[in-house]
């Protein structure tokens, strides 16, 4: 590639971005949606059906998996939606 003689900003066509602005919002490092689902299935099966232990085991197990997931690729929700929408014909 040729290099650019000039490499100084032109003015107007910058402008500061602030980081919250592109990257996603984590919930104790999971995906919002995500760790609200996790918190909302474990609570109903730890408070609705009084199985404590085993609704501290889903959440544990659920959150350490979206942990994993959000550190992998933050927008993984977005991606998983994407794939599920399209038909499986359109992959092969």
């Amino acid at each position: 590639m040729a290099e650019i003689a000039n490499e100084e900003p032109i003015a107007g066509f910058e402008a500061p971005v602030h980081r919250a602005l592109t990257e996603p919002i984590l919930l104790a490092g999971a995906t919002r949606a995500v760790a609200i689902l996790n918190g909302t299935v474990s609570a109903a099966l730890g408070l609705g059906l009084r199985l404590w232990i085993a609704g501290l085991v889903v959440w544990a197990i659920g959150h350490m998996a979206a942990v994993w997931a959000a550190k992998r690729d933050p927008f993984f929700v977005e991606v998983v939606r994407r794939h599920v929408r399209y038909p499986a014909h359109l992959g092969s």
